[in-house]
């Protein structure tokens, strides 16, 4: 599925389901909680369209069961595509979901972070991580489900 606007997509209430493969540990792991993605002060009418990405939940892997919180950055670009920084306002990578897919690369030190992005529907969003590197080895799976919104097909 096409989508116009990456950053206008975006905003809104997800639920977050995840599962987690540490290859190097031979560990299975999961995460489920919240995601909300808000508009910053100018909103999406600004020359500068920003929102606030906060994703909350309970994460599982290994003997770890406890809270866990990313926060990203989102700037929306002029031709659609939205840049994503994280917390500190480091660059992270662009997303860009005009057609439906989304493919990114980040270095971290010696690291890769392969990711891939889906629009599967209106109201669901997966993603794909695959992490390589000395200091990580692992896959997740992301399914975002907007709240509120009808899923199934029309």
């Amino acid at each position: 599925m096409e989508v116009t606007d990456t950053l206008a997509h975006l905003v809104g209430m997800w639920t977050v389901e995840r599962t987690i493969h540490d290859h190097r540990a031979g560990a299975d792991g999961s995460f489920e909680g919240a995601l909300s993605v808000t508009t910053e002060p100018g909103g999406l009418v600004a020359r500068h369209r920003r929102a606030r990405y906060e994703e909350r939940g309970r994460f599982r892997l290994g003997g770890h069961d406890g809270p866990a919180a990313r926060s990203l950055l989102c700037v929306g670009r002029e031709d659609g595509s939205a840049l994503l920084h994280f917390a500190d306002g480091r660059p992270f990578v662009v997303c860009d979901l005009r057609s439906g897919t989304w493919r990114a690369c980040h270095p971290c030190a010696e690291d890769r972070y392969d990711l891939r992005f889906t629009v599967v529907a209106a109201a669901v969003l997966e993603e794909h991580w695959r992490v390589r590197g000395p200091a990580k080895d692992y896959e997740a799976w992301t399914t975002y489900r907007r709240v509120g919104a009808r899923t199934g097909a029309s």
